[in-house]
């Protein structure tokens, strides 16, 4: 090539690399432009790892697919390569086998002689190498040919940096935006399991791993696989814990590489062979210093299976997010089960008074009216002291219904919503007197046993409200299926109360509660003079 076409040449070749980003397409087409400018035949990059001794990437021009199938493993920087790693200066060889640093091409390796290597520089900082070989007129390479990769080199290194930092921006931009995501769920999300398996797959895709799992303590001890991504059936599998990696991290709180699982004694072996991993990556969660679980990451999915120090820290940063969604997700359990064990508290206290109060004096009266019958003289004394203790019982009768069907009406099992709801207004009309007018539009098909529950107790606690504070004339109650929902609208003519006042006194709170639990919403609508609007939806699950 002319000396003129081979520095046109260098100059295109510069401008392709600067407006190239993807670093593998960079490094691609440093080798074709270097083969292309010295009329190699072969052409190859190398690219240092982080330590600077060995080589991370090798990139070549030249052999065809099956030939690079037959040689194997790529090289690993010893021999000619590894002196051009250790004296980062260019070297021209006549003929490459018979220099003494020479180790030999293995087998199904192409011939070669002649060759040129040419450090890829930047500011003193070694990127990787250049390695040129068979000049195409079978020559060896001359000074020109040095001086031209020498400069194409020096574009390489800005390229490979430019390529290499907008990596580094789009790798941190992901990673701030999987962090975002995850803040976003622990503060929306109210399912733990959800949230860890988000965790899971950002992880998985950031640190290019093959699989990532977390792992929860289990009440009976050990540890139990909450989440995974990257592998299926694992998932509520427990973990050996005694003499395990995953123990021994658990237990001292500090995270651990594993650069080979077949060689640790401490791994979980049956775990390991399940999973056929290679490499491991072990991270406790830790909650103010206490760790609560462990985030495992298995195998990177390209080139070197080890985890870096990047991915380590990355990976405890996730696993910091997970600790406090444990936490969360506990925290939210143990305030609803002190609500619930409250409420339960609440209402025996209430069945205990009644009982107390009403069906006890009941009972008592009972009693002391049979003593009575003792002391009957005439047969009409007799008689109106029987019929005076059989109204007592009839009474005290409906009174036990009536604690029944508070407790848990038997029409609900047995025949629905709808027929449940029929017999609890007709006995809210016989027993206050207010007119209710009940509408229906839900079908043959029954609702799920906890939609009917929470609509039959949500109309229940209405209507005591009604009685108790809205002082109303009518109350209206519309049911209507809609697609995957149902609502209900309780409306009623009363009192009504103003926005921030009297409203939590009704219960609303834990209607909205009760109907949360089954992922619906509750909206309420007042105003002193103008009534109470309580408007429900569900899903029809």
């Amino acid at each position: 090539m002319p000396e003129t076409d081979r520095l046109r040449a260098l100059v295109d070749a510069g401008v392709a690399l600067a407006s190239e980003l993807s670093l593998d397409a960079v490094l691609q087409k440093i080798v074709e432009a270097a083969a292309e400018l010295t009329g190699a035949r072969y052409a190859a990059l190398g690219v240092l790892d982080p330590s600077g001794q060995a080589l991370e990437r090798f990139v070549v021009t030249g052999f065809d697919e099956g030939t690079q199938a037959a040689i194997g493993h790529l090289p690993r920087g010893r021999g000619v390569l590894g002196a051009l790693i250790e004296d980062a200066r260019p070297l021209r060889l006549d003929d490459l086998t018979a220099d003494p640093r020479s180790v030999g091409f293995p087998d199904h390796h192409p011939p070669m002689r002649t060759f040129l290597g040419v450090p890829i520089l930047l500011r003193g900082v070694v990127y990787g190498n250049l390695y040129l070989t068979e000049k195409d007129d079978g020559r060896p390479f001359a000074a020109e040919d040095e001086e031209l990769v020498v400069l194409l080199s020096s574009q390489a290194a800005v390229a490979v940096e430019n390529a290499r930092l907008y990596e580094a921006a789009t790798r941190w931009s992901k990673q701030l935006e999987s962090l975002n995501e995850i803040a976003n769920a622990l503060v929306s999300e109210t399912d733990l399991e959800r949230t860890l398996d988000l965790v899971a797959a950002r992880l998985r895709e950031l640190v290019q791993a093959r699989i990532v799992l977390i792992a929860l303590p289990a009440n009976e001890g050990g540890l139990v696989v909450r989440a995974l991504d990257g592998a299926e059936g694992l998932v509520g599998r427990r973990l050996e814990q005694d003499g395990s990696k995953a123990g021994r991290v658990l237990g001292r709180g500090r995270s651990e590489r594993v650069d080979s699982m077949i060689d640790d004694l401490e791994v979980d072996q049956e775990l390991s062979r399940r999973l056929a991993a290679r490499t491991g990556l072990y991270v406790p969660m830790l909650l103010r210093d206490r760790p609560i679980g462990i985030i495992a990451a298995h195998d990177k999915e390209a080139g070197d299976p080890r985890f870096s120090d990047e991915d380590l820290r990355l990976a405890e940063a996730f696993a910091a997010r997970a600790a406090v969604a444990v936490d969360l997700s506990e925290r939210v359990a143990r305030d609803a089960l002190r609500r619930v064990v409250s409420a339960q508290e609440l209402e025996r206290r209430r069945l205990a008074r009644e009982l107390h109060d009403e069906t006890g004096q009941a009972l008592t009266s009972i009693l002391l009216g049979l003593r009575s019958l003792e002391d009957v003289g005439s047969e009409q004394e007799l008689a109106e002291s029987t019929s005076r203790l059989r109204e007592l019982v009839v009474t005290t009768l409906q009174d036990v219904r009536r604690l029944a069907v508070e407790l848990r009406p038997k029409a609900l099992d047995d025949f629905g919503l709808v027929p449940a709801l029929e017999r609890l207004v007709e006995t809210f009309r016989e027993q206050t007197g207010i007119e209710v007018d009940l509408e229906p539009h839900l079908g043959e098909e029954r609702l799920p046993s906890d939609v009917e529950t929470t609509l039959y107790r949500i109309t229940q606690e209405a209507l005591t409200n009604v009685v108790k504070h809205a002082h109303a004339k009518r109350v209206s109650i519309v049911l209507t299926r809609r697609n995957e929902s149902i609502s209900a609208v309780i409306e009623d003519d009363g009192q009504g109360f103003a926005e921030g006042g009297s409203g939590n006194g009704l219960g609303l709170l834990g209607m909205g509660e009760r109907v949360a639990l089954v992922d619906g919403r509750l909206t309420v609508e007042s105003s002193p003079g103008a009534g109470t609007t309580l408007s429900i939806e569900v899903p029809a699950r």
